[in-house]
């Protein structure tokens, strides 16, 4: 009988080694999931990832985690996430800038395959803002002023290879302007930039800027879509400006690191449309300015696959050197 007790414990670990991975899984998540910002707080990828991590806790029984990792224009986050142990427990709220990384930077340290797609959840509508002492009043008084006065008006974006910079780099190309560039290490940093009088002109996602906007501190002159944007229903869409050819979409997904098991990705992906798609949320979501979104991981995948030679053509006309 002592031999056999002795036994049990040899016998339950061989037990548990050839359990089916499925099985396996179900304990998953068995720690703190954290969920990588790869950009400062108070900026639209902070706020949208930090509502997705309290649904996402609710629903899953462990903490998610938001983590801002800013740096590079959002490579940095990005490349942590691509190094992290592919067990589920880490993931990326990725934006635009993944599309747009390959044709921006001569040198990455990582690779589109080194993350696995699991869902898109978001797109944002950008807007143009300027200061309230620049003299300008329209997009096309804007470009006026700017070719008047080539170099002097300043603009901010959330840092190099981010749709706040590429927006405006496009428009200056078609126009035939110049501003000067003034990155910042995130977009809401550049807000804040704006509304402090340090630059004069600054794209920045609907969400984060409307109560800028509201409160006098930014002049909106232009949504970058098609129709004008519900929370900012009095500024001219890009149609009614007639400058359709200066959108450039923003849009956010999350990723895994590359090796993350199927049956992962999997749950992941439920959870997470689970959680956009949650009435609560969704509601939040759109009363923000906030489209709501969601994709199996192979449409995600076909979508960048599609979006990134889309960027590449934009960086090219818009003539942006390789950082």
């Amino acid at each position: 009988m002592a031999d056999r007790a002795r036994m049990t414990p040899v016998l339950l670990a061989l037990t548990l080694a050839f359990l089916p991975a499925a099985a396996m899984a179900q304990a998953y998540p068995s720690k703190t999931v954290r969920l990588i910002l790869p950009f400062p707080p108070g900026g639209p990828t902070d706020l949208l990832g930090r509502s997705i991590a309290q649904k996402m806790s609710e629903q899953i029984g462990q903490q998610v985690l938001p983590d801002n990792r800013p740096g590079a224009g959002g490579n940095l986050g990005i490349e942590l996430a691509s190094k992290a142990p592919p067990d589920g427990h880490t993931i990326v709220l990725t934006s635009s800038v993944f599309a747009l990384a390959p044709a921006l930077y001569s040198k990455l340290n990582y690779q589109q395959k080194d993350l696995a797609p699991i869902t898109l959840v978001a797109e944002i509508r950008n807007v143009l803002l300027v200061h309230p002492a620049v003299p300008a009043r329209s997009v096309k008084e804007l470009v006026a002023l700017a070719r008047k006065n080539p170099g002097m008006l300043n603009y901010g974006s959330g840092g190099v290879g981010t749709t706040t910079h590429l927006t405006p780099e496009l428009m200056m190309s078609i126009t035939q302007t110049r501003m000067t560039h003034v990155p910042y290490k995130g977009s809401g940093l550049a807000l804040i930039g704006l509304v402090g009088g340090h630059i004069d002109v600054l794209i920045m996602a609907v969400p984060a800027a409307a109560e800028q906007v509201k409160a006098g501190k930014a002049r909106a002159l232009l949504v970058y879509s098609t129709e004008r944007h519900p929370v900012l229903p009095d500024v001219p869409s890009a149609r009614d400006a007639g400058v359709e050819n200066y959108i450039v979409r923003l849009w956010y997904g999350i990723l895994a690191p590359a090796a993350t098991p199927p049956n992962l990705v999997g749950r992941l992906n439920a959870e997470i449309v689970k959680a956009i798609q949650s009435p609560d949320l969704r509601k939040r979501l759109v009363d923000g300015g906030v489209e709501p979104l969601t994709s199996t991981p192979e449409e995600f995948a076909r979508f960048i696959a599609d979006e990134t030679p889309r960027y590449a053509k934009i960086v090219k006309d818009a003539n942006i050197p390789a950082q």
